[in-house]
């Protein structure tokens, strides 16, 4: 009789623990929430600057409502070289500080075509004695900053897509309109003041840019590839630490 009840108690356990097993299932839910919008009013978002056939070279790829971006560069011939010292620029709107690591193109035809990150909208980036503040990212074909290193970061953002900032520690004096360019369809500055990112001239987290320029140049050989159209896709590589 002890026996039939030692086994009654062990089955009850047994019971019990696989009861146990049986209910560690649960269902719950969570929302979310995004919002798509035009590539000049997004958290990292493109603004145009300087001005090439039709219009400025940043500008939208097909109907104006189409939030898709393009840099169009027009019509050059063999054996020139036309530098585009603020293409386009990018704006940090995040409330943490964003890293631009490395830049690269994919194209069919060869791009001819070199990349440089630098804060002075006006200077040739091509030599740091017109422009200190220059990182260069893209050359023909070869990612010059390696995809583990920081080329440039980006002072945390105010989530404002209509202004940006040379200096955030005060937003009421540095402050820049990124004015709608109605031709274009895309958000621009003609601003000179001068950009530095976090490390750059001194600047922290606390007092940098949340701006950048980019400056691209079409350096075209003699002897081409090609005649006609050159396309492709412009890669910008960022990474943001969340921490705050």
């Amino acid at each position: 009789m002890k026996l039939n009840r030692k086994m009654m108690i062990l089955g009850v356990l047994l019971l019990v623990l696989n009861m146990t097993i049986a209910t560690q299932y649960a269902v719950t839910k969570i929302g979310y929430e995004y919002n798509i919008v035009h590539p000049s009013n997004a958290n990292i978002r493109f603004i145009g600057s300087d001005n090439t056939t039709g219009g400025r070279v940043l500008r939208v790829d097909g109907p104006n409502g189409t939030a898709s971006l393009k840099v169009t560069f027009g019509n050059w011939s063999a054996g020139t070289n036309k530098i585009y010292s603020a293409a386009f620029g990018i704006v940090n709107e995040e409330q943490v500080p964003v890293n631009i690591m490395y830049i690269n193109v994919s194209a069919i035809n060869y791009t001819y075509m070199k990349i440089w990150l630098h804060g002075n909208r006006s200077a040739n980036a091509n030599n740091t004695a017109y422009d200190p503040t220059t990182v260069f990212m893209y050359d023909n074909g070869s990612i010059v900053n390696e995809s583990t290193t920081i080329a440039w970061t980006l002072a945390p953002g105010d989530d404002d897509p209509s202004d940006m900032c040379s200096n955030i520690s005060d937003r009421g004096i540095y402050s820049i309109n990124t004015t709608w360019d109605n031709t274009s369809h895309v958000r621009y500055s003609l601003n000179n003041t001068k950009a530095y990112g976090i490390g750059v001239n001194g600047r922290t987290t606390t007092n940098a840019s949340d701006f950048v320029w980019v400056q691209i140049a079409i350096d075209i050989p003699n002897n081409v590839d090609i005649a006609g159209a050159h396309t492709g896709i412009i890669w910008i590589h960022f990474m943001a630490d969340t921490a705050s």
